[in-house]
């Protein structure tokens, strides 16, 4: 890259990148170590790319960089200024397939297709490069991808049949074309994507001011809380309905403004170890019943390390003979780094923050004041506290089976 098109750009700071992907120009806004792979799933919704090993070993990231398989994991997104880039999702569509699909399809080259990608990229490379393929040599050529369940036999025989059937050229992808990409939050992504100018408080998906979507998909991790709370309905309602009360509650988070129309702008805090993240969005409440006693919020935020989450949650009050059953339910969306973490310590921690809420709650409730807010909270410490109790419980049911085989 010549001088003149380089950009120093902080850590904490995101960086435009204007690119060419599957046929449509866009522009994304990144932090500046974020790698293509994760640019591509989060950003953009192409979820065709897989991440495996994050190495550059599995091969399962494979993707087209100006013409060249390239590993998206080992690749910036930075670096990809100026660039064609095809993923697998260019290469054809379930109604109009390229041949190498129509091939791996006829072979039964897939199992769990979690290699599928990776293979039907590499394979397009070594065919659009490799006009006269020697059979004796594919397994070698094809090694850079690993397959775990499949083998390799139907796979080899799927890229051998289409380099036959091609003699003079494997046929260019056939799904490139100018489109709308579809980002996770189901918005339009053309322009810039992100919180522009780093404000995530006011910026909703595709750059709407207090719009939030939901995220299309299965959510990454699933929260059911309930808990029996020594206070009054009326009480825990009085709190619920208080949106800047109820924040307050969440450890870590609080209300920073009123949108109007029932939106909300906030700030949440979490503690990684030595790493704090500090996210900046807005939230909704999308259902309020005051005769039911129950509230749904859809929320959504983003740092500037390219992390965002966002939550899908329902809370309920039901009476009950010692006072009040607080019943919370959660879809939590992840992406970026803090999306890496495994789905049960996630989860573990994501309940334990919701089991600190209702304390609070019930403390706001029984006191008639908002509780002060505190530091953030330490996901390390939570998921250590986590996996504390998940040995200890293992521990009581072994016990427990020890003493009925005795």
């Amino acid at each position: 890259m010549s001088d003149e098109r380089t950009v120093k750009v902080a850590a904490d700071e995101l960086a435009c990148v204007s690119c060419t992907v599957n046929g449509t120009p866009v522009q994304l806004r990144v932090p500046p170590r974020m790698h293509l792979a994760d640019a591509l799933r989060t950003q953009l919704g192409l979820t065709g790319t897989h991440l495996g090993c994050e190495h550059g070993v599995c091969g399962m990231c494979t993707v087209l960089l100006d013409g060249d398989a390239a590993r998206s994991c080992l690749v910036f997104a930075v670096q990809a200024e100026g660039s064609e880039i095809v993923t697998v999702e260019g290469l054809g569509t379930p109604a109009r397939q390229h041949p190498l699909q129509q091939s791996f399809s006829h072979h039964h080259a897939l199992q769990c297709g979690f290699c599928t990608p990776g293979f039907l990229m590499s394979s397009y490379d070594l065919l659009a490069h490799e006009r006269c393929l020697d059979r004796e040599h594919l397994a070698a050529d094809m090694s850079g991808v690993i397959c775990r369940c499949t083998g390799y036999r139907g796979i080899l025989d799927a890229v051998a049949d289409v380099a036959d059937a091609f003699p003079g050229g494997i046929p260019e992808p056939l799904n490139c074309e100018p489109r709308a990409l579809a980002g996770r939050g189901g918005a339009p992504v053309q322009a810039i994507l992100g919180p522009a100018d780093g404000d995530a408080s006011t910026a909703g998906a595709g750059g709407e001011p207090g719009r939030i979507v939901r995220p299309s998909g299965s959510p990454t991790i699933t929260v059911q809380v309930s808990r029996e709370l020594p206070a009054g309905i009326d009480d825990v309602w009085r709190v619920m309905s208080d949106v800047a009360q109820l924040t307050a509650c969440l450890p870590g988070a609080r209300m920073t403004a009123a949108l109007g129309g029932d939106r909300y702008s906030g700030q949440a805090s979490v503690a990684l170890g030595p790493v704090r993240l500090a996210f900046e969005g807005i939230a909704q409440v999308t259902d309020r019943d005051a005769g039911d006693h129950r509230l749904a919020v859809l929320a959504q935020g983003a740092d500037r390390g390219g992390n965002r989450t966002s939550a899908d949650i329902r809370l309920r009050a039901l009476p009950t003979s010692g006072g009040v059953q607080l019943r919370a339910d959660a879809d939590v969306f992840l992406s970026g780094r803090i999306a890496q973490f495994g789905r049960a310590l996630a989860g573990d921690v994501s309940r334990r923050l919701f089991e600190q809420f209702a304390t609070s709650l019930e403390q706001a409730a029984r006191t008639g004041a908002a509780p002060v807010p505190g530091k953030s909270p330490s996901v390390l410490l939570m998921g250590a506290r986590a996996a504390a109790g998940a040995l200890l419980r293992r521990a009581r049911r072994l016990r427990t089976l020890l003493g009925r085989r005795r």
